[in-house]
C-alpha cells in the first residue's frame, strides 16, 4: 500500500485571532502547516493534475478560511481549515492542520504556541 502526502509548511498570514481585545485590535502574523494524506487508491502513474490534489487550491482554502473570519481560539481555526479541506477535496483521506501563534499573551520566551487538529474521513 502506498502513502501519499502533500505538505504545505510555514504559511504566513496576518490575522486578528485571539481571545483578548488587544489581539483583535493589533493582529499578528500566524504560521500554518498542513499535511494532507491522499486516498491510497489514486493512480500517480497517470502523472496528471487530475490524479492528485492541487496544492494551489489547498493553499487557497487555507487562506480563505484563516483570513476570512476571526477566531477566538487557534484550535477552532485549525479545525475549520481541516473540515473545509475534507469537504472540498474528495481525494484527501485525512488532514492535519497546525496553527502557530508566535506572539502569545504569556510572560515567557518562546518560538510560538500551537494547536494541531487532525481530521479523517
Amino acid at each position: 500500500m502506498q502513502t501519499t502526502k502533500i505538505e504545505l509548511k510555514e504559511l504566513v498570514f496576518f490575522a486578528r485571532h485571539g481571545l483578548l481585545e488587544e489581539e483583535a485590535t493589533l493582529g499578528q502574523r500566524f504560521r500554518v502547516d498542513l499535511v494532507a494524506e491522499l486516498d491510497p487508491s489514486i493512480d500517480l502513474s497517470a502523472d496528471t493534475s487530475e490524479s492528485t490534489v492541487n496544492y494551489v487550491e489547498l493553499f487557497a482554502t487555507v487562506k480563505e478560511i484563516f483570513t476570512g473570519q476571526r477566531f477566538n481560539m487557534i484550535e477552532a481555526a485549525a479545525d475549520a481549515i481541516a473540515a473545509a479541506i475534507l469537504e472540498r477535496f474528495a481525494k484527501v483521506n485525512s488532514v492535519s492542520v497546525k496553527v502557530k501563534k508566535p506572539s502569545v499573551p504569556v510572560d515567557c520566551v518562546c518560538d510560538y504556541f500551537a494547536a494541531e487538529v487532525t481530521r479523517c474521513r
